[in-house]
C-alpha cells in the first residue's frame, strides 16, 4: 500500500516532545513575519535554533501565514450551505492529492488559517494510487449532497499523468452524476485569482481568490481517515472540527 505523503521518519519529527518545540517555533516565526520578516528567512533562522529536519522545516512553511492574512483568509471562507446552486472551481491536484493523504495514511498539518495540507511535495510528478478512486467517489457525493451546480477541475496539464486524472474526473463524477469541467492548464493558480467559490488550500490561491470553501477538512472530518493529524497551532483547538 502506498502511503501519499507520507515518511518513514514522521513518528519522530512529529513526536509529542517534537510538537512542543514546533508549538515554540510556530509562535516566533509567526511573532517575525508580522513585524514584516520574510517567511522563508524566518523558518531558516529559528528551525535552525531547534535544530529541525527539512520535514519539519517544510511543515512550518505549511501552516504559517502572518496574523492579518490568517483572518483575511478567515473572513473569504463561505459556509458549505452557500455552495448550493454555485459553480465552483477546483483547484484539482491540491484537492484530490490532500485526499489521497488523509485516505491512504499519509501526514497531514492544521494551517494555522484553519486549513488542513499534505507535506506529499509531488513536484510536478503524480501517479494515481488505490485510493484515488475513493476519494473521487467521497468528493462526488459530497458535492452531489450539497447540490453544486456545476464544477469546473483546473489540472496542471505539465504535471505526469495529468490526462489520466481527468479521464478518472470526468467518468467518476458521470457516474454520480454530477455536472463538471476538467480543464488542462499551464497554470491552476492563475485562473483561480480574483474568482469566487473556489476549491483549494494553496496559500498563493487563498490570498488572491475572493471566496473559497474548505472541502477537504470538511470531507476529511465527515469520513475515518487513517492519516497522521498534526497539530502544532500556536492556540490550543483540540480537534479536526475546530
Amino acid at each position: 500500500m502506498v502511503r501519499r505523503g507520507y515518511d518513514s521518519q514522521d513518528e519522530r519529527w512529529f513526536s509529542q516532545v517534537e510538537l512542543e518545540k514546533l508549538k515554540q517555533a510556530n509562535h516566533d516565526i509567526t511573532w517575525l513575519i508580522n513585524r514584516g520578516y520574510k517567511l522563508e528567512g524566518s523558518v531558516t533562522f529559528v528551525s535552525n535554533r531547534f535544530l529541525f529536519s527539512n520535514r519539519q522545516r517544510e511543515a512550518l512553511k505549511r501552516v504559517i501565514c502572518a496574523s492579518t492574512c490568517c483572518l483575511k483568509r478567515m473572513e473569504k471562507e463561505l459556509p458549505l450551505e452557500q455552495m448550493k446552486g454555485k459553480t465552483l472551481y477546483i483547484d484539482g491536484f491540491n484537492l484530490i492529492i490532500t485526499l489521497e493523504v488523509a485516505l491512504s495514511g499519509g501526514t497531514l498539518v492544521f494551517g494555522n488559517d484553519g486549513n488542513i495540507r499534505d507535506l506529499a511535495g509531488l513536484r510536478g510528478s503524480y501517479r494515481m494510487i488505490e485510493e484515488t478512486e475513493q476519494a473521487l467517489q467521497l468528493l462526488g457525493q459530497f458535492l452531489k449532497r450539497y447540490e453544486v451546480s456545476h464544477v469546473i477541475f483546473y489540472l496542471d496539464a505539465p504535471v505526469s499523468n495529468s490526462k489520466r486524472l481527468k479521464s478518472s474526473i470526468l467518468s467518476m463524477m458521470k457516474a454520480i452524476p454530477l455536472s463538471v469541467e476538467v480543464e488542462l492548464v499551464p497554470n491552476a493558480d492563475v485562473l483561480l485569482v480574483n474568482k469566487e467559490y473556489v476549491v483549494s488550500t494553496d496559500a498563493a490561491i487563498l490570498d488572491s481568490c475572493l471566496s473559497y470553501f474548505n472541502l477537504s477538512k470538511a470531507i476529511i472530518r465527515e469520513n475515518q481517515v487513517s492519516a497522521m493529524m498534526v497539530d502544532f497551532r500556536m492556540k490550543e483547538r483540540g480537534s479536526i472540527d475546530d
